[in-house]
């Protein structure tokens, strides 16, 4: 039997790709083995957001190569697919394929299996291409189920090369969002967490909206809650908030894409909103749903940031409250516009305005855990054992850890919040835990 290995980099719908050709894979006679372990095919499924990413990437392969000099090491994802010329240059990886066409990987790994010869197959993106149909199973190891129903971006922020790594918009038909849905529920999954490229798009190119798509997902026997991935903020209607707030399965966290709180750098960034009217989109969210959490993403020393943009970017956060924010400083993306600005922020500016930020994210994070003191809610406990029991997450995604057999693992648990404790708030179970599912 061919021993097979999977290394993943990057975003949600990357893993759920892995997981997708984990199972393809299989179905095909191949074994997978843990990335540590010795195999007879390495597979990397890459990321290219940032020039580091590619680096990290090119080091695997080298290591993949050492580890086995004979193994086929394949490699797959946007890295490819955005740096063509680039990736094929690389002179360890056996088998080249990008981002389009992921079942395509099985008979490329296989071809050059029997032929010993290199295989390099990238598809272009094409305008009006189809969502490449995948399902999975599950996702090992985990008691949330990642679901990919969209793919494709056509924003084209002036930093990012995500467009050109995954194409046009392209949707799951409802139809096949529901067998998988089904398929998790049956596997014993309680929640669902919808993810995409641009998962604020899903539908677009089939007349459809992502409210139709929780919707579905909401009414599948056995999902006690449906979670949605990263937002594009102005993309989100007043509607869509509503039809959301009527759902007793929605899980009420909303990652909004900030980016900056600046109008003068999120025009230079070319998003597609302002300032304000994100906080009405906020605001609205508050309205709709009873404890909400918002969560965002902050770059900070984008090209041209002065440090006035930057104090009204720290300014709006604040004044924002959000749940909790990742904060990264801008790396030039080559193949992007802002790249080829003559303004950009040197390096310890960065540095500083990212340590500041953080600061201020950090008390906002410290201060919404203690906001949830006193509640009782509903936490899926998940796998990860700390000192104090297992950590789990509230439908709106405030972190708990739960003292309780590890049994629980993958139930849902009543819980009173009773203290803040390393970023996490302490929970103590009011209720016995439910017959627990069955993961597969």
């Amino acid at each position: 039997m061919i021993r097979i290995a999977f290394t993943t980099l990057g975003c949600k719908v990357n893993q759920y790709e892995t997981e997708g050709l984990m199972e393809l894979f299989g179905q095909q006679g191949f074994f997978v083995v843990e990335p540590e372990e010795d195999a007879d095919v390495y597979v990397i499924n890459s990321c290219t957001v940032t020039a580091s990413g590619d680096k990290k990437t090119r080091q695997l392969i080298r290591r993949m190569k050492k580890r086995n000099p004979a193994a086929v090491v394949a490699l797959t994802g946007c890295y490819p697919q955005a740096f063509p010329q680039e990736a094929a240059a690389i002179p360890e990886a056996d088998v080249i394929t990008g981002a389009k066409n992921r079942q395509g990987l099985v008979a490329a790994v296989k071809q050059a299996l029997a032929t010993g010869q290199r295989v390099v197959a990238i598809e272009p993106h094409e305008r009006g291409e189809a969502f490449e149909s995948m399902s999975v199973s599950g996702l090992r190891g985990r008691t949330r189920a990642y679901l990919k129903i969209e793919d494709g971006c056509e924003r084209y922020c002036s930093y990012c090369i995500i467009p050109t790594a995954r194409g046009p918009i392209r949707s799951k038909p409802l139809e096949e969002i529901r067998s998988e849905v089904e398929t998790l529920a049956r596997a014993g999954y309680l929640e669902v967490v919808l993810v995409g490229i641009n998962l604020s798009s899903y539908g677009k190119d089939l007349g459809l909206r992502l409210i139709d798509a929780v919707e579905l997902c909401c009414q599948v026997p056995g999902i006690r809650r449906v979670r949605l991935g990263s937002l594009e903020p102005e993309l989100l209607t007043g509607e869509d908030i509503a039809r959301m707030a009527a759902l007793p399965q929605f899980c009420p966290q909303f990652h909004l894409s900030l980016q900056s709180g600046c109008d003068r750098t999120l025009r230079a960034m070319n998003r597609h909103y302002d300032s304000a009217e994100y906080a009405r989109i906020v605001a609205d969210i508050r309205k709709a749903f009873p404890n909400p959490a918002i969560t965002t993403d902050v770059m900070v020393g984008f090209a041209g940031e002065t440090e006035e943009d930057f104090a009204q970017s720290l300014a709006f956060v604040q004044q924002i409250a959000l749940a909790k924010a990742h904060v990264f400083s801008y790396s030039q993306r080559e193949g992007t516009v802002a790249a080829r600005r003559p303004d950009q922020v040197p390096e310890p500016v960065k540095e500083d305005r990212s340590r500041r930020m953080i600061a201020a994210t950090d008390a906002l994070h410290q201060q919404f855990l203690q906001s949830q003191l006193g509640r009782t809610e509903e936490v899926l406990v998940e796998t990860t054992r700390t000192p104090l029991g297992f950590e789990g997450f509230t439908k709106n995604y405030t972190p708990v850890v739960v003292d309780c057999p590890e049994s629980c693992c993958g139930s849902i648990l009543t819980v009173t919040l009773t203290a803040v404790l390393d970023g996490r708030c302490v929970g103590t179970p009011v209720s016995a835990p439910p017959e627990l599912p069955v993961l597969i």
